[in-house]
């Protein structure tokens, strides 16, 4: 049964500059603050905005769903060699007088001396190791998570959705033809040599000159895209695997950002709740998120293998 989700009120926002590591008192690391009740720990709620991680993608595989149904998936690995840290929390005010908060995330071990002396004294100050890639997740002032907390496949539950955003494959220079979908000429008669050209690009005399945008050959790839409402079907908690269904840009072995839906839960979280649709707060079998994030810890605690089950009809049971 789904928690019926009260409608919390933001607190106040109260002046503020700037901070790096600004968790560091809040959650500082004492006996005291290890041994919480469940009534002390902070629940999840539809206006929460949870981080991201950093993932690796390896590759495309295929599942099958109880009822036999075959599903593309790929996989993403969250944590390799457990060096997915929080290295920072930061809160900044914007011109408008409101607050910006965010969770700074760091992935992949790197060697010391391959790191500027800024960012070693950053990594330093977090008490993490050197790491090769950090970003930073925009959250809701309850989001944020303690510096040095190691971030696991946990955090994302299977059944909800997420957007993955990586660069794209580069493919170099290509023509009109397959960077943009054009018919091309005949590939007949009356063609010399030009099946492939794309044609004429501009006018006469008036305005004579190409208009800005104009479709015409050139680089294809390589830049940032987000894939939205990507359905996680499987969590392995050991080798901290995360299969989601569908395709993710980038090539394999890539760095790629995981983070909860911004229309598919995020948005029709808190829209449902205004509503008074406690039931479809979040999605179908899903109780309630690991907040403010999945850690190790909480991995250790859960089976090696969480599925989603299917909730569609049976492709193969004929239909009345």
């Amino acid at each position: 049964m789904l928690r019926l989700w009260a409608l919390a009120e933001r607190p106040p926002l109260a002046a503020c500059v700037r901070r790096i590591h600004s968790s560091s008192k809040t959650f500082a690391s004492s006996p005291a603050s290890t041994s919480t009740t469940p009534e002390s720990e902070p629940k999840w709620t539809p206006n929460s905005i949870r981080t991201g991680v950093i993932a690796r993608k390896r590759g495309m595989t295929v599942l099958w769903t109880d009822q036999g149904a075959r599903m593309p998936v790929t996989v993403l690995q969250a944590n390799p060699a457990r060096s997915l840290r929080v290295t920072a929390n930061i809160k900044t005010k914007r011109r408008d007088h409101t607050e910006y908060h965010a969770v700074q995330v760091g992935a992949t071990d790197r060697p010391a001396k391959t790191e500027s002396k800024q960012m070693l004294g950053h990594f330093k100050k977090a008490r993490v190791a050197p790491k090769r890639i950090v970003r930073e997740f925009p959250v809701t002032p309850d989001a944020h998570v303690p510096v040095g907390t190691t971030l696991s496949a946990i955090h994302f539950v299977p059944g909800q959705y997420v957007d993955v955003v990586a660069n794209g494959i580069g493919k170099g220079f290509a023509g009109g033809m397959k960077r943009w979908g054009f018919h091309g000429l005949a590939a007949s008669h009356g063609v010399s040599i030009s099946h492939r050209s794309s044609g004429s690009t501009g006018q006469h005399q008036d305005p004579g000159r190409v208009f800005p945008g104009k479709k015409m050959a050139g680089r294809l790839g390589g830049k940032r895209i987000t894939t939205q409402n990507l359905a996680v079907v499987r969590i392995d908690t050991t080798l901290d695997l995360i299969f989601v269904r569908g395709a993710v840009p980038g090539f394999d072995d890539a760095h790629v950002l995981i983070r909860d839906a911004k229309k598919r839960m995020n948005a029709l979280s808190s829209h449902n709740q205004a509503k008074g649709l406690y039931e479809k707060v979040l999605p179908t079998g899903v109780d309630d998120l690991p907040f403010p994030a999945g850690t190790t810890q909480l991995a250790k605690t859960l089976p090696s293998i969480i599925e989603s089950p299917a909730y569609r009809t049976s492709p193969f049971i004929p239909q009345e």
